[in-house]
């Protein structure tokens, strides 16, 4: 009885256990690194689970002053995907990638838009995202890069910057008509620095900046004297500060005009997430209703 016992036992354990389900393998989600936080938003929500995606200049950091780390080489050397805006904005982009090696798919996400000429020196404007129409170009061009790195998910890529698209097409609607019950003659403002001419071209503001469009130069004694006469002659209602640059000059031309500072507007860089900026669209809409609050 106790050998029949143990052969029993035996029997027992050899025979094969409950079958256990086998988890179906993930994707690995594609490494995108983008140059600054606005991009990096655009690559998120244009890839959602299917992306990991890494700011090199984060929120509420100066893109034009930007230092790489050593951290920030690494992460493009090991990206599959490279999201700079051009334009000439991003002067240390292509030292990194090289600096990396990198050999992804780089995305630039300017390409097919119209440009605005600098005034000031030779070249495009390239801050071409403050305006909604042309993030929809920004858009499709990740969506495009994307889908050339990751090929088998390109049906899910693609309706989702489908959707982005035509939210950013919605809350362009909602701004032109947030502006359009406002008398032309009182949309002029002032800004940190010259970053809005996008905006400003869209939606019918004159905009000002006691600063360039590359933050490189504080202005003269005699720049801010010309500005403050221009701010008393056409009666501009409000200046505006900044995120991410030096609020020195525009405080010294608020006090000089007796004019309201109406608020903080994002310019190159988003807020941190618990901030009113902490998305692109985000962004937009709280620019807007901040520069309309002040002009009404």
């Amino acid at each position: 009885m106790r050998i029949a016992l143990l052969l029993l036992a035996a029997l027992t354990l050899a025979l094969p256990g409950p079958v256990q389900a086998q988890s179906p393998t993930l994707p690995t989600p594609l490494r995108v690194v983008a140059s600054f936080s606005i991009l990096a938003d655009m690559a998120r929500q244009v890839g959602e689970d299917r992306v990991t995606v890494r700011a090199l200049a984060g929120p509420d950091q100066d893109l034009h002053g930007f230092e790489p780390r050593p951290s920030d080489i690494q992460a493009v050397a090991q990206a599959d995907v490279l999201i700079v805006n051009g334009l000439g904005l991003e002067g240390w982009a292509k030292r990194i990638a090289d600096a990396a090696g990198f050999h992804g798919v780089t995305v630039v996400a300017t390409r097919g838009i119209a440009t605005r000429d600098i005034a000031a020196r030779a070249g495009p404007d390239p801050h071409a995202w403050q305006d909604l129409a042309n993030a929809r170009q920004y858009v499709a061009n990740i969506r495009d890069g994307l889908v050339a790195a990751d090929p088998a998910r390109a049906p899910a890529t693609t309706a989702a910057a489908a959707r982005y698209r035509a939210e950013l097409a919605a809350l362009d609607s909602e701004i032109r008509a947030l502006f359009a019950a406002i008398p032309r003659a009182q949309r002029r403002i002032v800004t940190s620095h010259d970053a809005f001419a996008y905006f400003a071209a869209a939606y019918g503001i004159d905009m000002h900046a006691v600063s360039g469009t590359w933050r490189d130069a504080e202005p003269s004694a005699r720049e801010l004297a010309t500005l403050a006469a221009q701010v008393k002659r056409q009666n501009i209602r409000a200046l505006f500060l900044e995120n991410a640059g030096n609020p020195a000059a525009l405080r010294a031309l608020a006090s000089e005009t007796n004019t309201k500072i109406g608020g903080q507007l994002y310019a190159d860089a988003l807020s941190p997430p618990n901030g009113p900026a902490a998305t692109y669209t985000a962004m937009m809409r709280h620019n807007a209703q901040t520069i309309a609050a002040a002009l009404r």
